[in-house]
């Protein structure tokens, strides 16, 4: 199996949120001193990540910015629950505790998956069982944040302005480098997809090909999710641009 996608949302192998905790190291928002609650450890050495292929490392990102985007009602979660500070829990590792607690609430709190076939990160699974012990706490204190913001779901905790950006970047045409085009072009059309002129005469399972550009397809926003499960992109064949 190449894709290490989420099926039914069950988690990911380790090596993913070894990754994704990583990149966030990099990327989190980091406070002042007096107003720092949650701490992430040094933060100057350049991480070393090995990812298995493309799809291992799009998820990744994936993760580590879905994090970063709730950083706060994360952060805000642990504290309320009472989870953090866990002195057995080193500020190296805070990082790995809030993606991984962002995974987890985005599965609705149920339990990992064991991905037999891959490798065990010692770290991760520490954090797992960490937050296992204080699953009802971290649900609880879930809902005190919604009911405390008055939100029907996160997605209403995230800044406005963010949302705003997330909605105009969602209504945009997906585009794709392509590797091969008539590999691809075949493999599409195979797959029920009809070459179209322009994004004007986009319907469902259309494409076009960049006018400017002609190793570049240009398709539906609304087949997003659809085309990262593809094989082409599993294959590198396509190329998110």
């Amino acid at each position: 199996e190449k894709r290490v996608t989420q099926i039914e949302k069950k988690g990911y192998p380790d090596s993913i949120y070894v990754n994704a905790a990583k990149i966030f190291q990099g990327i989190h928002t980091e406070k002042n001193k007096d107003r720092m609650l949650v701490r992430y450890g040094d933060n100057s050495e350049s991480p070393v990540m090995a990812f298995k292929d493309e799809d291992s490392r799009r998820v990744s990102y994936e993760l580590a910015f879905n994090a970063l985007k709730y950083q706060g009602l994360l952060e805000e979660i642990l504290l309320d629950s009472k989870s953090y500070p866990c002195y057995s829990i080193p500020d190296e590792l805070t990082s790995l505790l809030v993606v991984m607690l962002y995974d987890l609430q985005d599965r609705k709190f149920q339990k990992w998956k064991i991905f037999a076939e891959e490798e065990v990160v010692a770290e991760v699974q520490e954090i797992g069982h960490y937050l296992y012990r204080y699953m009802t706490k971290l649900e609880a204190a879930l809902a005190r944040c919604r009911i405390k913001y008055d939100a029907l779901s996160i997605e209403y905790l995230v800044p406005e302005t963010l949302r705003k950006q997330e909605q105009r970047a969602s209504a945009l045409p997906v585009c794709l480098y392509v590797n091969s085009l008539e590999d691809v072009i075949r493999d599409l059309e195979m797959k029920g997809f009809t070459k179209v002129e322009s994004v004007s005469e986009f319907d469902h399972h259309t494409y076009a090909v960049d006018q400017h550009c002609h190793d570049v397809l240009v398709f539906p926003s609304s087949l997003k999710e659809e085309l990262l499960k593809l094989d082409l992109f599993a294959d590198c064949k396509l190329l998110l641009q």
